[in-house]
């Protein structure tokens, strides 16, 4: 691929080009990845720190209680890890129907009966053990420093934070832990989480073990029976991260993979497939045919993603039947040029996150997503280990007769979800890691920036920087305020409900890539970290 590198974007990014790359969405972060590449270590060992780092860094996003996803390819395959949540033994419909009345139809969004055993710690250990070449307990030194000597607020995080205090400051340990001066910190400020440099000791020291059914787990028990949650040390000591085999659609020469259900990736693949059928290089990259057309395609894959996915023993449809050639083809036919449309799902048996990514000049390379879903996930934060817990169980249904049955909340299971991390091959090799993090933002966030390179040849940066859209529900989007107003015009007038947004945090996600440009040793990456956030690739 030659890409141009002319940008037509606003922007205050420029790529970034070396051997070994690190690129996360906040600055600390990605210098921790780079530390351990120093010390010697590889992407693994870069991928995990700066993990561990970010959950201090972007706590609005993610944090010691959360869920995660991994792709990364070791130099000669492609693995996937899926460290999504179970639900704790005691949850049933009607476990929540006795809590929250007949009408529920989930979980609620805030407090203990949102939390699911966090996975996010089981995968930095499964990745470490596997694939890591520093001892386990380096690679946590980063993150450990940060929490005990703090770090000042950058602005983005701060305005989230601020925006999530009024609706959170009540919820147990959130204002212990999050609001130091009785309010959210401001920019610039000194924030430090002295209870997270000593949850991550414990972890450290014990390679995880202190989370899941030592002390920390015990610690959580204690404190979700103290706030009426269900949550035991056992759950946690039942719970292990699953090696999965990633699911791909071929594209214009190329391979997209993504985790395979229980998570929302395969709206990527579907929307790509279904974009296959059309000439979309021969449409203006940034007008309203090309804009409309994707819009379309993303709108027929939600339909059938939220009918159909969901843990994959209670799907009554295989991935591989959604991503059927003929089905997608099938729905491709349904999309008018001309009209926006309301799609409902197909029958396919007929046919608040952070993303990072790291490679090295081995050519391993890591595509890696944690999340505590909404923003500060679940608001409970235990305070003796900084444990701030996502709120994934909130994603199941409590309603068998529902739009996706399949979903359903039982002991064990882990909900539909959100983070979905993401790769590129081509002819079996590797040539892309990336993400574009921010709930269902995500698979359209993977198919518009791999569309901008693929079928526009733009650089992943200025892929990253074009304007963006994000479709809601229904006939409804969002478009970024840098749009072309003509483009915008001209979706009005096909029927889309388009509202203008000048939010880019959540709205339309931030993305990090890292594009193999050549032998790893020789030609290195090019990288690139989206301005919508705080972030910064780094490499050497």
């Amino acid at each position: 691929m030659k890409f141009d590198y002319a940008n037509p974007y606003t922007t205050t990014r420029l790529p970034v080009f070396a051997r070994n790359v690190v690129s996360t969405s906040h600055p600390l972060a990605a210098q921790a990845g780079l530390r351990m590449l120093l010390k010697g270590g590889n992407a693994v060992d870069a991928a995990v720190a700066a993990a561990a780092a970010i959950t201090l860094t972007e706590p609005v996003s993610n944090g010691l209680g959360s869920d995660a996803f991994c792709i990364l390819w070791d130099g000669k395959e492609l693995h996937g890890l899926n460290a999504s949540g179970r639900a704790p033994a005691a949850w049933t419909p009607d476990y929540f129907k006795r809590k929250y009345g007949t009408d529920a139809r989930t979980p609620p969004k805030r407090g203990f009966d949102a939390v699911t055993v966090p996975g996010a710690v089981g995968s930095w250990v499964a990745l470490s053990e596997r694939f890591g070449k520093l001892p386990f307990a380096d690679l946590l030194e980063p993150a450990i420093e940060i929490a005990e000597r703090g770090y000042l607020l950058p602005p983005v995080v701060q305005q989230k934070w601020a925006a999530a205090t009024p609706e959170l400051q009540g919820l147990p340990g959130f204002a212990q832990s999050f609001l130091p001066w009785g309010r959210a910190p401001q920019v610039g400020e000194l924030f430090q989480f002295k209870a997270a440099a000593r949850g991550l000791r414990a972890i450290a020291e014990t390679r995880g073990a202190a989370f899941y059914g030592g002390e920390i787990a015990q610690a959580i028990e204690k404190f979700s029976a103290a706030h009426g949650g269900s949550l035991l040390a056992k759950d946690f000591a039942a719970y292990q991260p699953e090696w999965v085999r990633p699911i791909g659609k071929d594209y214009r020469g190329y391979t997209l993979h993504e985790i395979p259900p229980n998570g929302q990736g395969i709206a990527a693949l579907i929307a790509l497939g279904i974009l296959d059928q059309f000439d979309v290089a021969g449409l203006p990259v940034d007008g309203v045919d090309s804009q409309h057309l994707q819009i379309e395609a993303m709108k027929l894959a939600f339909a059938d993603v939220y009918r159909y996915v969901a843990e994959p023993s209670s799907m009554e449809v295989t991935a591989e039947q959604m991503l059927d050639g003929a089905y997608l083809a099938s729905r491709a036919r349904l999309i008018d040029m001309k009209k926006a449309q309301d799609f409902g799902a197909g029958n396919p048996v007929k046919g608040g996150t952070i993303y990072l990514t790291a490679a090295d000049e081995n050519g391993m390379m890591v595509s890696f997503i944690q999340s505590n879903y909404m923003g500060f996930g679940s608001g409970c934060v235990e305070p003796g280990f900084g444990i701030s817990l996502q709120n994934r169980g909130h994603a199941f249904s409590l309603d068998a007769g529902g739009l996706n049955p399949a979903n359903l909340v039982a002991p064990g299971k882990r909900p539909f979800h959100t983070i979905i991390p993401a790769f590129l091959t081509k002819d079996g090799q590797p040539v892309m890691s990336y993400g574009v993090m921010g709930a269902n933002m995500q698979p359209q966030g993977h198919m518009q920036t791999l569309v901008r390179m693929l079928d526009y040849g733009q650089n992943p940066q200025t892929a990253c920087d074009a304007p963006r859209w994000r479709y809601n529900a229904g006939l409804e989007i969002n478009v970024e305020q840098q749009m072309d107003p003509a483009t915008v015009q001209g979706l009005v007038q096909r029927g889309h409900q388009v509202e203008v947004i000048n939010d880019s945090y959540q709205d339309f996600g931030a993305g990090q890539f890292i594009w193999r440009a050549g032998d790893p040793k020789v030609e290195g990456y090019v990288a690139a970290s989206d301005a919508r956030r705080d972030g910064q690739a780094v490499g050497f």
